[in-house]
């Protein structure tokens, strides 16, 4: 895919969101939406995968580590072709495989159940190790929040993977500043986060997570490089792309109301419009 295609999918990732988000009546809509360029980048571009087959041996993995922010993967992997877009707005519905969190048993696709924050790249990187010993070609991909990093078992994870030098697996910290409580350097402040993990021997870079040529450049850099994993440090606006939830730390963990999630469905449908003029 181009960056305009790319584009296209992601501002119908960000509309999956919402009308998700709004049908449950909760969910987290900032960080999907800060996110929802990188969902789409790895589900339309980067992993070798397969909606067809799902569990394909050789396909690459993703966690979820920052597990609430799911109503984006959930909208990548509709839009993907995993599941019908339409159930998107049976998320957190009694009956329905698209909890809260991402659950592997019940959605075909999903990698690791995850959700309490600093365990999902654990999970990665025992793949990553898994795939060395197996002596598999497979990528692992995971994605945290720059609050989750907060955590100490993320750094036990960073210190485990660049010993073992898992150069099959890359960490991408969705950095857009914010966490529920607010400002994460006023919260507990994570920075410098790429020295931290250059600390840990990872091959460390910085990319804008709003822009698909320096995502492609972050993540070819990342698969060329050898002997030691990566990070990504994805500069990103929490709430990007709906304007009253852009920067905005009360949008964390709160729904839209009826009459905030028709103003935010038509600002994206006007940016979908916007995108096929070009």
């Amino acid at each position: 895919m181009n960056k305009l295609e790319l584009a296209k999918v992601a501002n119908e990732v960000r509309k999956g969101i919402i009308a998700a988000v709004h049908s449950a009546k909760a969910g987290h809509p900032g960080g999907s939406l800060s996110a929802a360029d990188i969902y789409t980048y790895l589900y339309f571009e980067e992993m070798n995968i397969d909606p067809k087959d799902p569990k394909k041996p050789d396909r690459d993995r993703f966690v979820l580590s920052k597990g609430h922010t799911v109503p984006g993967l959930y909208a990548a992997m509709a839009h993907r072709g995993y599941f019908p877009v339409e159930k998107l707005i049976t998320l957190r519905k009694l009956g329905s495989p698209l909890q809260g969190h991402p659950c592997m048993q019940h959605v075909d696709g999903i990698d690791m159940s995850s959700g309490s924050l600093g365990q999902g790249v654990s999970a990665a990187v025992g793949m990553a190790l898994a795939g060395k010993m197996d002596n598999k070609d497979y990528r692992v991909y995971t994605l945290l929040g720059d609050g989750e990093i907060q955590e100490g078992q993320v750094w036990e994870a960073a210190m485990f993977a660049g010993h073992r030098k898992l150069d099959n697996l890359v960490v991408i910290v969705d950095n857009n500043g914010l966490q529920i409580d607010g400002d994460i350097a006023d919260v507990c402040s994570p920075y410098p986060i790429d020295k931290k993990f250059e600390a840990f021997n990872f091959h460390v870079v910085h990319a804008d997570a709003h822009d698909f040529d320096s995502l492609k450049a972050a993540f070819d850099e990342a698969r060329a490089t050898k002997g030691m994993p990566t990070a990504i440090i994805a500069k990103s606006i929490k709430g990007k792309g709906v304007s009253f939830m852009e920067n905005e730390a009360s949008w964390h963990g709160v729904a839209p109301n009826d009459e905030q999630y028709e103003k935010a469905m038509a600002e994206l449908e006007k940016a979908g419009e916007a995108l096929c003029q070009k």
